[in-house]
């Protein structure tokens, strides 16, 4: 069987790695239920799903309520599910889990092109045992299948920054050369208005391409590259706020005044997360492919490296910023390495321990995979929601929390919109925030509390029943495995278990 599996890896590479793709982008969409950070979830599926409801959950829209203005959010990305989320209503499909089985499975569809076409770039500047490598790593490293269902930007831009490399390093088109430069520049467009920060990428290769004396085809980008910002960025503004591209302009202005209220790190982080996010030892050996390639791979050395420095001098740094870049130095790290190794006096001598580098780097990516993508992430303050559906007419809910600092409750999983009392401002505690709330009208007051973490719970419980003496306890709803040992790793990741109770003055009855 092994030697059966060995022969069919050296015949059909390609074939191999695309089924481990789709079978492990599977397990995510069936399992990876949740959201990973703020972005991938309340600034698309929140936002999309409450216009469908005639709602506006980030007031990002004119005539809102909270709506002072362009808040520097794209509409492009947040529209499509928009769309998709229209026609689930006009469908009656209306299973909040049910709807988001479909945006992973498209999300997870999307990135094989990631796969496929990583692999084909590989093998046509490098070898097939490179693209054999640098394939199989894309599809299967234990972070790519669980983040290519996740609703991100920088990860949906992936494809189409790899189409765009596609088109310019496939076989030369004597007979259609602007065309060929032209869908690549319309690709690097379509990736610039879901992440803005790939336009250095794109900068990047026309860089390239001018100092190769392409000149005609740097050129012949820039209308590909032009017209999805002017239809989907400029025209949807103008639609919408009667002026072009005011959301992008908010957004880098933004960006620019706000650069370090974020999470401020030291200029090499970014570094540190690949060498970390691609396992040592053979992250290192990729690294060093990726900075040996510069000279024979300019092309697609250059946009990496444009990309990696500008992210380095932003003092707001995510891990999740650098992601769009990934790929192509896993692409350029595989050619290198082994265009070095095979080479090397050294490692000549050392194939063992060559050998050994591999074992443990896939001892630890396949003891890692399986965990992390069927990962149910944020699963507490999902399920919570899911209980809470059943209720109708909910409109007011109270977050307590044991340190002050509120977590974000999806209300997409609700199928409602009520407040939600959890937004802290101003230097308000839970405690005043419950005397606050206690003074309100009745139909401004609390159905439910929940109460999140167990620190100083039973407190906490008895200071709400002083003023919400009608309290009693509905429910517990469990994290799930792999959010408790993120927070017992680091106790910023907010995934606590809930305690739902019920203000049997509104709803005496537990359905």
């Amino acid at each position: 069987m092994i030697q059966k599996i060995r022969a069919f890896w050296n015949e059909h590479p390609l074939t191999l790695i695309m089924s481990l793709a789709i079978i492990f982008r599977l397990v995510s969409i069936i399992f990876a239920r949740g959201w990973g950070m703020i972005d991938d979830h309340f600034l698309v599926i929140e936002a999309s799903q409450s216009w469908v409801d005639g709602y506006d959950y980030n007031s990002w829209l004119p005539g809102s309520p909270d709506n002072h203005g362009p808040t520097g959010h794209n509409f492009f990305y947040p529209g499509i599910h928009f769309l998709l989320f229209a026609f689930f209503k006009l469908i009656h499909l209306s299973d909040p889990q049910l709807k988001m089985i479909i945006v992973r499975l498209l999300h997870a569809s999307f990135s094989l092109l990631t796969v496929w076409y990583g692999y084909r770039i590989t093998e046509k500047i490098g070898s097939k045992k490179a693209a054999a490598i640098a394939g199989l790593l894309i599809a299967i490293y234990w972070f790519m299948p669980w983040m290519s269902v996740r609703n991100l930007a920088e990860m949906v831009s992936i494809p189409f920054l790899v189409l765009s490399i596609w088109f310019i390093v496939r076989e030369e088109h004597p007979r259609r050369p602007i065309l060929v430069y032209m869908l690549a520049g319309l690709f690097f467009g379509f990736a610039f208005i879901l992440r803005p920060q790939t336009a250095s990428f794109a900068i990047g290769v026309g860089i390239a391409l001018l100092i190769s004396r392409k000149w005609k085809e740097a050129v012949t980008m820039i209308p590909g590259f032009l017209l999805p910002p002017l239809l989907f960025q400029g025209g949807v503004d103008y639609f919408i706020w009667g002026q072009p591209f005011v959301e992008v302009s908010t957004y880098i202005g933004y960006n620019l005044s706000g650069k370090d209220a974020y999470i401020v790190l030291p200029w090499y982080n970014y570094f540190l997360v690949i060498l970390g996010l691609l396992i040592p030892p053979v992250s290192l050996f990729l690294f060093f492919g990726y900075l040996r390639s510069w000279k024979k791979h300019f092309l697609i050395f250059l946009p990496v490296a444009l990309f990696f420095i500008l992210h380095s001098y932003i003092a707001n740094k995510q891990e999740r910023f650098i992601l769009p870049v990934i790929p192509f130095i896993i692409m350029l790290g595989s050619i290198g390495w082994l265009e070095f190794s095979d080479r090397s006096v050294f490692w000549a001598k050392h194939r063992k321990l060559l050998r050994g580098c591999w074992i443990f780097f896939w001892i630890i990516n396949l003891a890692l995979l399986p965990f992390v993508t069927g990962m149910y992430s944020k699963r507490a303050r999902v399920e919570s929601m899911a209980y809470l559906s059943r209720y109708p007419d909910i409109s007011e809910i109270m977050v307590a929390d044991q340190n002050n600092k509120p977590e974000l409750f999806p209300l997409f999983y609700l199928n409602q919109w009520p407040h939600i009392y959890e937004e802290l401002k101003d230097q308000e505690t839970t405690d005043s925030l419950l005397v606050n709330v206690s003074k309100m009208k009745s139909d401004r007051q609390p159905r439910f509390i929940l109460f999140t973490g167990d620190d100083n719970l039973s407190e906490r419980i008895i200071k709400a029943r002083q003023y919400f003496p009608y309290l009693v306890y509905e429910t517990t709803i469990e994290t799930g495995l792999v959010d408790k040992v993120m927070h017992r790793l680091n106790p910023i990741n907010k995934n606590k278990r809930v305690y739902i109770y019920r203000n049997t003055a509104f709803i005496p009855k537990k359905l």
